[in-house]
């Protein structure tokens, strides 16, 4: 079996000193692609360095998360329409909208959205999409968009049975993390699963976020790295009655044409 972690942001400081054991490990694990996550001016530039140093593996995407919205301005405009004309960049984004915590205005938030949305038109690549606690302004700029925009992901989906059916509705994909294995928050999705068409199925680790609790052993460091996607991926297979070889098979095939890798 072969996966795809759509979601690794391998520029956290927390990998500089493992780094290369990080993609062995992964390797070792049956992942044998990772699709870094640029949220910010720095860590795109740095997700792109990465996918240059090791082609066919690491591959990149380039935006500016909300929680730094407030940053964007015009060269941030300029530089990211530069970094998603490099071929390793697969995806404008991380991208979208978070009230949860508001690290950034939301008419900041809702400014840099919408200025990668037209980044994303304009080069046709695919859309890399957060959302936290704002899913009625999410879906009002993604619906006056989506007609100009190609393939759109809702990353580290966490969201209710409606939004679900309201991102399939816009023929969104759906990225799912080891969330689902938080018994606290993240029951609810062991039902949802079912209900994503498998060729809107996505897997990904978000990590070093999101260690899934039920590992066993859990490790001590708490640090979650790419190799841990099989385990997210028997949790998806179980969860959809089906086998992890057919789960894995879909994921993998639908990342490969989503991102073209």
């Amino acid at each position: 079996m072969h996966f795809i972690d759509i979601g690794a942001n391998l520029t956290h400081s927390s990998f500089r000193h493992d780094f290369h054991a990080v993609l062995d490990r992964a390797r070792d694990a049956g992942v044998s692609q990772m699709i870094v996550t640029g949220a910010s001016r720095e860590g795109s530039l740095e997700a792109l360095g990465l996918a240059r140093s090791h082609p066919g593996v690491l591959y990149a995407t380039a935006g500016m998360h909300p929680h730094h919205a407030s940053e964007y301005d015009a060269d941030t405009d300029t530089l990211l329409r530069e970094l998603v004309a490099a071929p390793e960049v697969r995806a404008v984004g991380e991208t979208g909208l978070d009230y949860h915590r508001n690290y950034s205005p939301r008419e900041a938030q809702c400014f840099a959205f919408e200025r990668q949305l037209l980044i994303a038109m304009e080069c046709g690549k695919p859309l890399f999409l957060h959302q936290r606690d704002a899913h009625d302004d999410f879906m009002g700029l993604v619906r006056a968009a989506r007609d100009r925009l190609g393939a759109v992901v809702v990353h580290c989906f966490t969201g209710t049975r409606e939004e679900l059916f309201a991102y399939l509705d816009l023929d969104c994909h759906i990225g799912i993390t080891g969330w689902i294995c938080d018994e606290r928050r993240g029951r609810h999705l062991r039902e949802l699963v079912r209900d994503i068409p498998a060729n809107r199925l996505m897997i990904e680790t978000d990590c070093p976020y999101l260690l899934p609790r039920n590992l066993m052993p859990m490790p001590s460091h708490r640090r979650n790295e790419p190799m841990y996607l099989a385990h997210i991926a028997a949790e998806v297979a179980r969860d959809r009655g089906e086998a992890l070889e057919v789960t894995a098979a879909a994921a993998t095939a639908t990342a490969r044409a989503f991102f073209g890798v």
